[in-house]
């Protein structure tokens, strides 16, 4: 097959949607599929290249040429609407590439879409996050989860995220887009259960198929002591968190029941630092890692004793615990969103309510306590990852892809048996 993968950003940009359709990619060109990749250019990439296989174009948009409507220079997003450069530089990938498969990742498909019926294409969708219903994709209403939600509710919820200049707009344009996406899309693969939900596909009648993240069959992971980065760990036992050090992914709530516990044991945060005040006020024995290399990421995971994901966000799926899984380590995760699809509650793990302090201390109070519980959760966590490598789910997206290559209907009901479908 012919297949075109469709991503706002793309390795050498950090983030787990990157990973994750950088990792389908190479997989499906080692699998013998033809793939190239469309993505944004940014400063210091290259407007084509080759990676493992993956043919690599990076289109230039109108609106990224207006840097004062992004706050950060290297992650500039596709708007919620076409952009008229991007539409004209995918007209011509597409000639060029032919492809019998379309599969786009965030709001970059808007700019496909006026191309759908002229393309012949299959349209896929991956649902990474809620930016089909929230148009600040997390379904969080000032700093807490969103319980339900009205237009008059998401205006002055996009409004105060994306400022008055541009939030209104921002706002109506996710919501028309997202009406026009749900037609011409011809199967959306949200990765849990929770996307579903959070996305009312049911209640739009749309076809999906559940399409989790997966990882690769084997993980680059550093292990030299030399490493600079693994030089900078805690030589003994160490608690590791790993993302942004936000409100979103828990961070508060983790220093909070961390500073409760008087232990000895170190914290380290490995990511963004978004909750600044903490390079002042720096409880002891926590260490702030900022962004490391992925490898470095897992050569951390290898070492540390327990896995911390305190998200107060719904996760959509929850990459990074399945990343400190497949190292055999035990996670502490929240029981909210696609966590609840990777954590094992009292079998690979625990998992507490959101933004609740004393219940994550307790948390992990007790596996620091239980030295051998940690060993068999470990244990059973890889076990479990390998549901979750890519020998077994990359299958079900050629299944998916080759469905629809074989169906004449617009609507697809029945795609892979194992998944959950309409």
């Amino acid at each position: 097959m012919r297949i075109l993968m469709l991503a706002q950003f793309y390795p050498p940009a950090v983030g787990g949607e990157e990973r994750f359709t950088c990792d389908l990619s190479v997989s499906l060109a080692t699998r013998g599929h033809d793939v190239a990749v469309a993505t944004l250019w940014h400063e210091g990439f290259a407007d084509f290249e080759i990676d493992r296989g993956v043919r690599i174009y990076r289109v230039r948009g109108m609106m990224q040429k207006l840097s004062v409507l992004f706050s950060e220079s290297t992650h500039r997003h596709a708007p919620p609407f076409p952009d008229p450069g991007i539409v004209q530089a995918l007209r011509r990938i597409i000639e060029k590439e032919r492809p019998d498969i379309i599969h786009a990742h965030n709001w970059i498909l808007h700019s496909f879409t006026p191309l759908k019926a002229w393309s012949k294409a299959k349209f896929v969708v991956s649902l990474h996050d809620y930016s089909l219903t929230c148009v600040q994709k997390r379904r969080m209403y000032y700093n807490a989860p969103c319980i339900d939600s009205s237009a008059a509710k998401c205006l002055k919820c996009g409004t105060h995220h994306y400022g008055l200049a541009k939030g209104p707009l921002t706002t109506f344009a996710n919501f028309y887009w997202s009406a026009r996406e749900r037609q011409a899309v011809d199967m959306f693969l949200p990765v849990s259960q929770a996307v579903v939900e959070g996305t009312q596909l049911d209640k739009y009648n749309v076809s999906y198929t559940i399409m989790p993240n997966f990882v690769p069959d084997s993980i680059d992971t550093a292990t030299d002591d030399a490493n600079p980065f693994l030089a900078q760990l805690p030589k003994d036992d160490f608690l590791l968190f790993v993302g942004d050090v936000s409100h979103d992914k828990g961070a508060e709530t983790l220093l909070q029941a961390y500073t409760q516990m008087h232990t000895r044991v170190p914290l380290v945060f490995i990511g963004r630092l978004f909750l600044t005040d903490l390079e002042t006020h720096l409880p002891p024995n926590v260490f702030l890692m900022g962004a490391w290399p992925h490898d470095a990421v897992m050569g951390a995971w290898s070492r540390c004793i327990i896995g911390i994901v305190p998200s107060i966000v719904a996760e959509t799926f929850g990459i990074v615990a399945l990343e400190a899984m497949y190292a055999g380590k035990p996670v502490i995760a929240t029981r909210s969103g696609g966590l609840t699809d990777v954590v094992v509650d009292a079998v690979t793990g625990l998992l507490v309510p959101s933004a609740d302090a004393d219940a994550l201390k307790n948390a992990i109070q007790s596996l620091l306590n239980d030295p051998m519980r940690r060993e068999r959760m470990g244990h059973m966590a890889k076990q479990r990852v390998q549901q979750f490598q890519a020998q077994v789910v990359v299958p079900s997206f050629e299944h998916v892809y080759q469905t629809l290559l074989e169906t004449r209907s617009e609507r697809v009901y029945s795609l892979v048996e194992s998944g959950t479908h309409r």
